[in-house]
């Protein structure tokens, strides 16, 4: 197992490089057009908070991950170890709930609906958006506070063991695992495809008013609109993909006690890694920058081709 797991941290070290990087560049080209603007819009608000999640959570998973190879036997004891454990799965769940708001948010602005009470409830969630980013984390962090009552440390005495891990053990324990799993992976991404399904109908219906306007004289443009029904998608698709391999490597733990935890890491980072570039394409401005910057780091280092 050893060989497997060493795989799985240089794999996800270098995940780590390529999610600090891309959300680091997304954090930074916000706080520039502050700058310039001396205000941050709804989506910059949301897209920020998850790029620190995202951040967050691959920095504490990697050094979980780090020290579970260097101190196998676990001599700091488990306590340090749970803790982290912990904050990774209640910083995962900020970083899947970050991802179905910002589509939330792309789908309010992309689409009017007749009804008015469902108007007034996504205009006071809109005027609330800081507060609402600042709940999410905690939120995620009451949800993983039960895990220390109803999960136990791993009791297995093999060198295959890792530090701090709880397992759902008990009734109780899957219980709890069952609605974790619905509360972090299933909701949001039902309300991903759902503001997903939403943005695509309202943009074919304006497509199909638009040919009408214009007696199919010329194809309609529909600009930026495409670009973020473009970047919905993506991020459903990616997450979906996430979604089912992540719902595997959980049932192998909880049904049959696999001690996989480090695979569920790995492929929760290669998700985060994903999500910050499908952001990047999303924005115009943001994706022509880092292009530019690439070729030009190209262009001046010739070795790079190699």
């Amino acid at each position: 197992m050893f060989p497997a797991k060493l795989a799985l941290w240089v794999l996800t070290g270098l995940l780590a490089v390529t999610t600090v990087f891309f959300n680091t560049f997304i954090l930074l080209m916000s706080l520039w057009s502050y700058r310039q603007k001396k205000r941050w819009s709804a989506s910059e608000t949301i897209v920020a908070a998850l790029c620190v999640a995202d951040v967050a959570h691959q920095l504490v998973c990697y050094f979980w991950m780090t020290m579970d190879e260097v101190d196998r036997q676990c001599l700091a004891g488990q306590k340090p170890y749970t803790f982290l454990v912990l904050l990774i799965y209640s910083l995962k769940f900020t970083v899947m709930w970050d991802t179905s708001f910002l589509t939330f948010y792309y789908s309010i602005k992309l689409v009017n609906t007749p009804n008015h009470c469902y108007t007034q409830i996504q205009a006071s969630i809109l005027r609330h958006v800081t507060l609402a980013v600042f709940l999410i984390p905690l939120c995620g962090l009451g949800t993983c506070m039960p895990m220390l009552v109803v999960f136990h440390h791993d009791n297995d005495t093999t060198a295959n063991r890792d530090c701090g891990v709880l397992i759902p053990d008990t009734r109780s324990g899957q219980v709890y695992e069952v609605a974790y799993l619905l509360l972090t992976d299933i909701l949001p991404g039902l309300l991903m495809v759902k503001c997903c399904v939403s943005i695509s109908v309202h943009l074919a219906v304006h497509l199909r008013h638009m040919k009408a306007s214009t007696n199919g004289a010329h194809a309609p443009k529909l600009g930026s609109q495409l670009r973020v029904l473009q970047m919905a998608l993506a991020l459903v698709v990616v997450f979906i993909v996430f979604l089912v391999v992540d719902l595997y490597v959980q049932y192998k733990i909880t049904v049959h006690h696999e001690n996989i935890i480090v695979l569920a890491f790995f492929f929760t980072s290669a998700y985060t890694t994903a999500t910050a570039m499908v952001l990047i394409y999303g924005k115009k401005t943001l994706w022509k920058v880092l292009i530019r910057e690439f070729n030009a780091c190209m262009g001046e280092s010739p070795c790079c081709l190699v």
